[in-house]
């Protein structure tokens, strides 16, 4: 696995801004401000328009860099539509980035703009995965990018406390295709976390679980998600914790936020060792590792074995379930990508000054 290019990797860092300034330049109408809201002790940015009638919308927190240096220049902020879709080309067709599959670019543009991501979701799942060669500066093999369905996540408490929703999540879905449906959830019939067209392309949206695993069998409501409600999962906090910022390579660029490289790769670790033993479940799970130890030779490559270790770290040390179920996931690679991650890992750990019982302090060698 080799960088992509020095130019490339400068042009993919300003279509990040500059999709993330046209967001703000289409959602935000000139004709309002931004105000500070103090809000439990924290502040945290609105946009406020007082015609057609007084209104306020959820922007996010005053501490988040990015949030503030747009607030700040809102009125220099220029769409320059045409321009980044120049970008997004050469992006795809020069440095041979992926870009999603139409259908599925269609329906995370469809959310960002009716304000997912300004709500803090989070795009998790493959799609997520397509944005990491940008993000890492790496070109990642088009076999792993492969998808049929698109996953938000939102913390419970977010959704409760942003006073603020999206639209009708059905409304937005059915503009892209009519043909969507709500999926009743199988143990809360009158609640709804996915979504599912004609061709059985599904949308879904998740939370991390908040307390035992009985509650998985039950939907979270999720006030600001235009309806719909969530999927409670295990493991979902770690993943979700400290996302970043990118572009999904669709059209223009759509601004996204995703998990952390590190923690998605670790997260696919441990789910791979949940999965069932059906033939689909297989084939998901062959998926999940061939995806984490990708991103973890990326992380070495690009020379990120820092966030890599302290990842790890937390990781391993939230206790012996999931130290089981990452030396598990391990175990599903094939022996060579098996031993390069470990050693990988090793060098993470050895990065920050780390020795982890269990895993290099005692020399742990999991075995196929």
């Amino acid at each position: 696995m080799k960088e992509i290019d020095l130019a490339y990797r400068t042009l993919f860092a300003e279509l990040v801004q500059r999709s993330l300034d046209a967001s703000f330049e289409t959602e935000f109408s000139t004709a309002g401000n931004f105000v500070r809201v103090p809000v439990k002790g924290r502040d945290y940015w609105y946009f406020e328009e007082t015609q057609p009638k007084k209104s306020r919308k959820y922007v996010g927190p005053a501490d988040d860099a990015d949030i503030a240096k747009r607030v700040e220049a809102f009125q220099y902020i220029k769409d320059d539509l045409r321009s980044r879709r120049k970008l997004v080309s050469t992006l795809t067709r020069e440095a041979g980035l992926m870009a999603p599959e139409r259908f599925t670019g269609d329906i995370v543009e469809a959310l960002a703009n009716a304000g997912i991501f300004r709500l803090r979701g989070v795009l998790v799942g493959t799609v997520a995965f397509q944005t990491y060669g940008g993000l890492l500066g790496v070109k990642l093999p088009g076999t792993s990018l492969q998808t049929g369905d698109a996953d938000f996540a939102q913390h419970y408490s977010i959704s409760a406390e942003v006073d603020d929703s999206l639209p009708p999540i059905m409304e937005i879905l059915q503009h892209v295709d009519p043909t969507f449906r709500a999926v009743p959830h199988r143990s809360d019939p009158a609640r709804v976390t996915q979504f599912e067209n004609a061709s059985r392309y599904k949308v879904e949206f998740l939370t991390p679980n908040r307390g035992s695993d009985e509650y998985a069998d039950h939907a979270s409501p999720m006030p600001a998600l235009g309806g719909a409600s969530a999927q409670p999962l295990r493991f979902l906090d770690f993943l979700i914790h400290e996302p970043v910022r990118t572009v999904l390579l669709h059209r223009s660029g759509v601004p996204v936020i995703v998990p952390a490289p590190e923690r998605y790769a670790i997260h696919k670790l441990i789910v791979a060792s949940r999965r069932q033993t059906d033939a689909n479940s297989v084939a998901k799970r062959e998926k999940d590792v061939y995806q984490a130890s990708l991103l973890i030779e990326a992380l070495s490559v690009t020379r990120r074995l820092d966030n890599l270790g302290f990842a790890f770290e937390e990781a391993w040390n939230r206790g012996p379930a999931w130290r089981d179920a990452i030396e598990k996931g391990l175990r599903l690679l094939p022996e060579k990508r098996r031993e390069a991650a470990k050693t990988i890992v090793k060098e993470a750990l050895a990065s920050i000054g780390v020795e982890l019982e269990g895993f290099t302090k005692n020399g742990s060698t999991p075995k196929p």
